[in-house]
């Protein structure tokens, strides 16, 4: 089964349009060079806050990219614009 990355943060009204054009290049970025993302997804919760899941093909992949963070630029822009961040890493178990 596949495995994900969660990360659970807030984004000011605000700056919602410019995040999600700074989260835009950065996934284009990262599957430039790490092709095992299948897909990511943002969710705006009721609270305000917002969960952005995203899918990797194996967790090995999700290594390497994470390994790689530091040499995509547009992460640190990107995430500039979120405020309590907290991140996790999962294995799917079922999906129907």
């Amino acid at each position: 089964m596949s495995v994900v990355r969660s990360h659970r943060y807030s984004v000011a009204d605000a700056d919602l349009e410019e995040f999600l054009a700074r989260r835009s290049s950065l996934i284009a970025t990262v599957r430039e060079g790490h092709p095992g993302l299948v897909r990511a997804v943002l969710i705006r919760l009721e609270d305000g806050t917002y969960t952005d899941t995203w899918h990797w093909e194996t967790a090995g992949q999700l290594g390497a990219a994470l390994a790689a963070l530091p040499t995509f630029p547009e992460a640190p822009l990107t995430m500039a614009l979120t405020g309590d961040g907290a991140a996790l890493n999962g294995r799917v178990v079922d999906e129907r």
